[in-house]
């Protein structure tokens, strides 16, 4: 696939704090992502992501007050990353001028813990086991591959929540905004398997929104654009379920979705590609696994790059430097928006200086995945200044 690499550009992007906001409803949040976009490029179109927080682009609508083609799109956790690529896409086309994508999720106040899944009918033969179980299995099945000890293991995922957690502490619009040590992080009450507390991403309210347009307009809004270099989305076939080979050590979907992103970017050596990387940590074993199916090191040693430092704000190549799914919470329709939005800071240097990285590599992916092991939807984009 040859992609749309350099032809479309990011001018402005925003994200709201994520949280209860038990005070705010989804066009609130909604408008407040809008509003906070610095820009005069004017949308043409919209493209909503969200799971379940609204139905069609009347969702939106009723808070542009405009009539324009706005179209609702839902792809798991993957929803937000969703409406930027087909905002992406629609321009490149040349079909409109400036696009919007945005994304939302107001779950907190719905009377349930996390989303209220539609129950779509099937043949009795689907999982049963909840999110946390499904990748709590991660854990023995990586362990016992590569032949890694208990107390190594449970150190190296250890490792992944504190960093993230030291990193969301200095993040205004994150969640939870304290550091979390590893031995509270080991102490944490066990949910599924050896799988704790703190292990698992929360539950959150927020949104966030990027405004595209083509390349050979980006200096007309803007004297620091982002460039997208790539965007590949793969959906499996959840043949992994029933697949007796998959052993639940690695994410083929993120594989294949990361081989076709590298390919439209022409990048070799993703280690040293990158200035950072956003990757969705919706629990401790899947960013473990994510630094090896991603290319970042080889198979079997990525619980000993991390414990190594390797991946943290100051380390070669810096994975959630705002603090991920693990400090902000987990909005489905906004995350992968918000991964954008980290990047969009970090590129064009305007984080904050406590959290602000190395940006001369001028290179940042985002990985956002929705599903479960064996059954996965998965996004890479990679942008570039």
């Amino acid at each position: 696939m040859s992609g749309i690499t350099d032809k479309v550009a990011i001018v402005a992007a925003s994200c709201t704090p994520f949280g209860e906001h038990w005070d705010r409803g989804t066009e609130d949040l909604l408008a407040r992502a809008v509003n906070e976009l610095e820009t005069d490029a004017k949308p043409d179109a919209y493209w909503l992501g969200t799971a379940q927080s609204g139905m069609s682009g009347i969702t939106l609508g009723r808070v542009i007050h405009e009539d324009k083609p706005i179209t609702r799109v839902e792809n798991y956790c993957a929803s937000g990353s969703e409406a930027l690529r087909n905002a992406a896409y629609a321009v490149a086309s040349g079909a409109y001028d400036v696009a919007m994508a945005v994304g939302v999720e107001k779950v907190k106040d719905s009377g349930y813990q996390g989303l209220n899944a539609f129950p779509i009918p099937n043949d009795g033969t689907e999982r049963s086991l909840t999110a946390a179980a499904m990748f709590s299995l991660v854990i023995p099945a990586y362990a016992h591959k590569y032949g890694v000890s208990d107390e190594d293991m449970r150190d190296a995922l250890a490792h992944i929540a504190a960093k993230n957690h030291a990193n969301g502490a200095k993040n205004p619009r994150a969640q939870f905004r304290r550091e979390m040590s590893k031995e509270q992080v080991c102490a944490s009450p066990k949910v599924a398997g050896s799988l704790g507390v703190l292990d698992c991403a929360g539950v959150a309210d927020g949104a966030a929104a990027a405004v595209v347009v083509r390349a050979e307009d980006a200096n007309k809004y803007t004297d620091k654009p982002l460039y997208i270099k790539a965007l590949s989305f793969i959906a499996g076939s959840g043949s992994g379920l029933t697949d007796p080979s998959y052993d639940y050590t690695h994410f083929p979907e993120v594989e294949t979705s990361v081989k076709d992103a590298y390919a439209q970017a022409g990048i070799d050596d993703p280690r040293t590609a990158f200035a950072m990387a956003e990757v969705h940590d919706c629990f401790t074993p899947t960013e473990l696994v994510l630094m090896e199916d991603l290319g970042f090191c080889a198979r079997g040693t990525a619980w000993k790059e991390i414990r190594n430092g390797a991946f943290d704000l100051h380390g070669d190549l810096p994975v959630n430097p705002d603090g991920g799914l693990k400090s902000f919470g987990h909005p489905v329709g906004a995350t992968g928006l918000r991964m954008l939005f980290e990047c969009w800071l970090q590129l064009r240097g305007e984080a904050p200086p406590e959290r602000q990285i190395d940006n001369t590599r001028a290179l940042a992916l985002t990985q956002n995945l929705g599903g479960y092991p064996g059954e996965m939807v998965s996004f890479v984009s990679i942008v570039g200044t």
